[in-house]
C-alpha cells in the first residue's frame, strides 16, 4: 500500500528506523493486523501515542507519532510528525488520487446519510462503489474511507459531517470531490455555529477541495440554498420548485414507498422510492442528479432507486405483532423531527398514531424555541406524545396548551412503563430523539 519514506514524505514527517512497507491503516489498535500502519492520535480522553507499543506487539510494520521525542524504545518504524490527525489526513488524499474514479461528496444538515445511500444505490447500479459506512464522516472516519479504495472501484459517495467552520473544508481537501451535494441548510450546531447564515457557509466549504469543473447539486426549496449564486461554478438544483433542473410532480403515499413524476430536461419518468416521506422523493432527486453528473442515462438511474437501503437506525419500520414501530433514533434535529413526523402521519392503522420523541441537543440558546415549535409537526400528524428530557418539557406546554394529550418525564424508566401500559393493538409509534438520548432503549422495550 505504502512504503515508510513515501509516508514521511507525503506527510512531512521524519522517518526512523527501516523503509518498511505497510499493508493497510488504523488508528485503534483493536484492529491492528501485523504489516499495517498506526496512526498515534489524540482524542479528548485518550493519546494513540500511549498504545504505539501495543500496536508494535500487534505487528504494526509502522507508526505515525506526533510525539516530538517519537516512541522511546519501541522497536518499530516511525514517521514522526507535526499532527497525527493532519498526516493521516494528507496521506488519505495522497491514495485518493491514485484512483481516476467519480467521487460524490455529500453534505447538509439533515439527510445527508440518507442522501448518501441513496446516491450509492444509483452510482452502484453501473459502477462499483465505495460508500461512507456508519458515522465515519469527521476526519478520523473519512480517511478511513478512502484507505479501502482500490483499483475495482469506479465510483465512491463520501458523507462529510460537521459541527464548527473549516471542518468541512479539511474533508474536502482530503477527498477532492468530483460532484458535491448539500442537502440542506437547518438547525443542528446552531449551538457552536450561531446562525443559519454561518451553517450555510460552513457547508460551502464542501467545494474547497473540488476542481473548478465539479458541479454543485443543492436542494433548490431550501430558504439558504436556493440563494447560493456562485460565478464560473455550474450550480445544479433539485426539489419540488419550477425553477429546479431536476423536479418531482404528482407524489403519492403507498403502502410500499412513494411514487411520483421525476421531471428532467422536458421529459417525464414514473419513478417510486422503497420508502416513505416526501423528504426520500428528493434524496432521490439528488441521487439522480448525481448520477448524470457522473453519465448515467435516466433510464439507468430511475430504475436503481428501488435499490435504496437505510443505514442504521434511520426511519426502519418494524411489525411486532399488531403494533408498527417507526424507528428513527440515530439523531434529531426540528427539520429531521418535521420530516419522521411526517412519515408517521401517512401511515395507516387501525389504532393510534403515537410520537415518542427525546430532547433535540446542540440547539444553544435557541432549543426552548425550537423544542416547542415541535408541538405544530406533533398535533398534525399523531394522537398522542410521550416525551422524554428536559428540553421535551417546553414542547409538552405547547401541546398541553392546545388540549392535546401528552406524557412527559425525565426518567426513562417511568416513562416507558407508562407507554406500555397505553400501548394497544393497531397502534403505531415513532421513535426519534438526538443519538445521546439512545430513543431505541425505550423501543426495545416495546418491541
Amino acid at each position: 500500500m505504502f512504503t515508510a519514506s513515501e509516508i514521511a514524505q507525503v506527510t512531512g514527517g521524519r522517518l526512523i528506523g527501516e523503509d518498511t512497507a505497510v499493508s493497510g491503516v488504523s488508528t485503534d489498535t483493536r484492529t491492528i493486523e501485523p504489516g499495517m500502519l498506526f496512526v498515534a492520535i489524540k482524542g479528548e480522553s485518550f493519546d494513540g501515542n500511549d498504545f504505539i507499543a501495543a500496536a508494535a506487539e500487534k505487528g504494526a510494520a509502522a507508526v505515525i507519532t506526533d510525539r516530538g521525542e517519537g516512541a522511546g524504545n519501541v522497536p518499530v518504524t516511525q514517521i514522526l510528525v507535526k499532527d497525527s490527525r493532519a498526516a493521516q489526513l494528507s496521506l488519505a488524499h495522497y491514495h485518493r488520487m491514485k484512483f481516476p474514479l467519480k467521487l460524490v461528496g455529500v453534505t447538509g444538515s439533515v439527510g445527508k446519510t440518507s442522501t448518501k445511500d441513496m446516491v450509492y444505490a444509483v452510482l452502484s447500479a453501473k459502477f462499483n462503489t465505495l460508500k461512507t459506512e456508519g458515522n465515519f464522516n469527521n476526519d478520523i472516519g473519512l480517511p478511513r474511507t478512502l484507505f479501502r479504495l482500490n483499483r475495482n472501484h469506479g465510483a465512491a459517495v463520501i458523507e462529510m459531517g460537521m459541527s464548527d467552520l473549516g471542518e468541512i473544508s479539511v474533508l474536502s481537501k482530503a477527498a477532492a470531490p468530483d460532484i458535491c451535494i448539500i442537502t440542506n441548510i437547518g438547525w443542528c450546531h446552531i449551538e457552536n455555529l450561531k446562525t443559519r447564515e454561518n451553517i450555510l457557509k460552513a457547508k460551502l466549504e464542501i467545494l474547497d477541495g473540488a476542481s473548478g469543473g465539479a458541479p454543485l447539486i443543492i436542494n433548490g426549496d431550501d430558504e439558504y440554498l436556493k440563494t447560493v449564486s456562485l460565478p464560473g461554478r455550474r450550480v445544479v438544483r433539485y426539489g419540488l420548485s419550477e425553477g429546479c433542473e431536476v423536479r418531482a410532480a404528482n407524489i403519492s403515499h403507498t403502502a410500499s414507498g412513494e411514487e411520483f413524476t421525476l421531471i428532467y430536461s422536458g421529459s417525464e419518468y414514473h419513478a417510486a422510492v422503497p420508502v416513505n416521506g416526501e423528504h426520500h422523493v428528493l434524496n432521490a432527486l439528488a441521487a439522480f442528479a448525481a448520477g448524470t453528473e457522473a453519465g448515467m442515462t435516466p433510464e439507468e438511474i430511475v430504475p436503481a432507486f428501488m435499490r435504496y437501503e437505510a443505514s442504521g437506525m434511520r426511519q426502519r419500520i418494524e411489525r411486532r405483532g399488531d403494533i408498527t414501530v417507526i424507528l428513527d433514533c440515530y439523531n434529531a434535529s426540528p427539520t429531521s423531527m418535521e420530516s419522521s413526523l411526517s412519515v408517521l402521519g401517512g401511515m395507516e392503522c387501525s389504532g393510534r398514531k403515537c410520537a415518542v420523541l427525546g430532547d433535540m441537543l446542540e440547539l444553544g440558546e435557541m432549543s426552548a424555541q425550537l423544542h416547542a415549535g415541535v408541538a405544530e409537526y406533533i398535533k398534525k400528524n399523531a394522537d398522542c406524545a410521550f416525551l422524554y428530557g428536559a428540553e421535551m418539557a417546553h414542547c409538552r406546554e405547547r401541546l398541553e396548551e392546545q388540549g392535546f394529550e401528552v406524557h412527559h418525564s425525565t426518567d426513562k424508566k417511568a416513562l416507558t412503563d407508562s407507554l406500555l401500559s397505553w400501548i394497544k393493538p393497531g397502534d403505531v409509534l415513532l421513535f426519534k430523539g438526538s443519538r445521546g438520548m439512545r430513543m431505541e432503549e425505550i423501543a426495545e422495550k416495546v418491541k
